[in-house]
């Protein structure tokens, strides 16, 4: 075999094994990829029951309530306008997570309307103050950020 038909061999295996990678990740990463809605996009033009989606907005306040078993929360998310979304999650919230705070759900939504929710990032406003640094002035702050922080120069 000469030296030409070497290298066409060898380009054309490289070829087929970068497809074939290719087309390996995307099977493998194909159930992995949720769809974020908000809460009028998914009244509008809702996912298909089971589909893993992501739902972002507002925790409505007043809405968020805990079942007697202490893990189960239902609450509503809002948008921008009227929309509004019942959520019901069990397990522990994060700590951020409270009512009239921003959330994103992961989920599926259910046959009766309802986002079951399997986990919840809940999000600050640009206001958000460590525990540690509330109470503080910007100066007192940036002193103790100072002598806590390692390495950083």
């Amino acid at each position: 075999m000469k030296a030409k038909h070497q290298r066409l061999v060898l380009v054309t295996l490289a070829l087929v094994a970068i497809i074939g990678a290719g087309l390996l990740a995307v099977y493998a990463l194909r159930n992995q990829a949720s769809y974020f809605y908000l809460p009028e996009q998914m009244l509008a033009d809702p996912p298909q029951p089971g589909q893993a989606v992501r739902l972002g907005g507002m925790v409505e306040v007043g809405s968020l309530k805990t079942d007697p078993d202490g893990v189960t929360m239902h609450f509503m998310v809002t948008g921008k306008d009227d929309s509004r979304v019942p959520v019901r999650f069990s397990g522990i919230a994060p700590d951020l997570f409270v009512e009239g705070s921003g959330v994103v759900a992961e989920g599926k939504l259910g046959a009766d309307g309802t986002f079951v929710a399997d986990n919840l990032l809940a999000k600050h406003d640009e206001n958000y103050v460590p525990r540690e640094l509330e109470g503080m002035n910007e100066h007192q702050a940036a002193k103790m950020a100072e002598e806590t922080t390692v390495g950083l120069k």
